[in-house]
């Protein structure tokens, strides 16, 4: 018997060893795959901050195949496949052709890109971050998906035209770090002016579609979304100046804080790319952006025609009405929300904006913060639209934004009517 068990431990050992021998040998990666890999993962993550994921996936398409609509005041655009197909993809460029295409707004044939591609906020990505993102997109999963055509108006179909945008409005180049400032400010303005190209959206815009000079993220009307993006440099809009740097993060990293809740457009960046940011990179940028908040005023609101003195008094008592009907069980009788659930009306500077159309679009349209790790089960709005007519809406909306020491102008039925339509993301 001692025999025996001697020769079974002895074949465990040998049979053992064998295994582990062979385990040992498939976990040796050669030093250049291992820094190749890791060149991946960081371009994954660099993708993430600048939501590619969002632009280039069609709903219901393969990720990063291309074929998302996007509508514009010049006609549709159809953004591109980037996956690494050799025919219809970017399977045949170079590193150098996709950092030309982030830093200088050109395809790999020299073409112009279009500038809804943010390459004027891209073209400050280094040359390191640059390389690790066309690293991580060469390594997906080649989708073979022909790109659709632009359906622009005429002069806009014409790409040569484009010299003369450029000449005005693009001016290429990394970012360089501000010696006045910390490490962390930079690092939060990079990301903020680079890749999360946060100005594309909280700017306004001329009638080029391009970012008005010196108005970087003051504000602008999102027109074909029908959201207003508000003043990221105003105290008056956001009021981030006075709000903590936690505060912020927790707006970025999970759509919700103590001081209210993402919706609309905002929500999509939140669920796709903020909430997968790191905790650092988060901190770094909501330093950035409480320094760029001051305590100037805000943008004007389109001209409207206002109510009178007697219309207003007669809708702040319908309005009461309505909101103690509908909204008063969760916003509380006081405006002042369930922190984290029901965001506060009282006090709330995206409900006291000039423009008023973001509180309209959620009395219309109802909404939910985005599904994140931090919040995975977010509370929504319910849809008024076909409960509440056009007068009732702007009787509510002009509630809210003058109780409980708000004091924002009251909200006519013309510009409910403006607001409404099929909502978007």
């Amino acid at each position: 018997m001692n025999r025996m068990l001697v020769a079974i431990v002895l074949v465990a050992l040998v049979v053992g060893g064998y295994f582990f021998y062979r385990y040992e040998a498939k976990t040796v990666v050669p030093e250049g795959a291992v820094a190749e890999q890791s060149q991946v993962v960081r371009g994954e993550y660099l993708a993430r901050i600048g939501d590619c994921y969002a632009c280039h996936t069609a709903r219901g398409g393969q990720p990063y195949a291309g074929g998302l609509e996007m509508e514009t005041p010049f006609g549709p655009l159809y953004t591109t496949n980037i996956t690494p197909d050799p025919d219809t993809g970017i399977g045949t460029w170079s590193a150098d052709d996709f950092w030309r295409a982030l830093h200088e707004g050109k395809s790999k044939n020299g073409a112009f890109l279009y500038p809804a591609m943010p390459y004027t906020n891209y073209t400050k990505v280094t040359r390191a971050d640059s390389d690790a993102m066309y690293a991580y997109f060469r390594s997906l999963k080649p989708v073979r998906q022909t790109n659709r055509p632009h359906g622009l108006s005429f002069p806009y179909s014409q790409r040569e035209l484009l010299l003369g945008w450029r000449t005005l409005y693009f001016k290429e180049g990394e970012y360089k770090d501000d010696p006045a400032q910390s490490k962390e400010w930079n690092r939060g303005a990079y990301l903020v002016e680079g890749l999360g190209h946060c100005n594309a959206c909280h700017s306004a815009r001329n009638m080029l579609g391009a970012v008005k000079p010196g108005d970087e993220m003051s504000g602008g009307l999102i027109p074909v979304q029908n959201w207003y993006a508000p003043s990221l440099t105003s105290s008056k809009e956001t009021g981030l100046g006075q709000w903590d740097v936690k505060e912020i993060v927790d707006l970025l990293r999970t759509g919700v804080s103590a001081r209210g809740a993402v919706y609309g457009p905002m929500s999509a960046v939140v669920q796709h790319s903020l909430q997968d940011t790191t905790l650092s990179d988060l901190n770094a940028m909501a330093v950035y952006l409480k320094s760029r908040a001051q305590s100037g005023g805000e943008p004007a609101a389109p001209t409207q025609v206002a109510p009178t003195t007697e219309q207003a008094a007669a809708m702040m008592t319908t309005g009461a009405k309505l909101y103690e009907k509908h909204c008063a069980d969760c916003h509380q009788p006081d405006g002042k929300g369930v922190a984290r659930v029901y965001p506060p009306l009282a006090n709330n500077q995206s409900i006291t904006m000039s423009f008023p159309i973001n509180p309209i679009r959620i009395v219309l349209n109802g909404g939910f913060p985005p599904s994140t790790d931090g919040n995975p089960r977010p509370y929504g709005m319910p849809p008024f639209f076909q409960e509440l007519n056009d007068d009732e809406v702007a009787a509510v909306v002009t509630y809210i934004r003058r109780s409980w020491g708000n004091a924002a102008l009251p909200v006519s039925p013309a510009e409910v009517v403006k607001a409404r339509g099929v909502p978007t993301d």
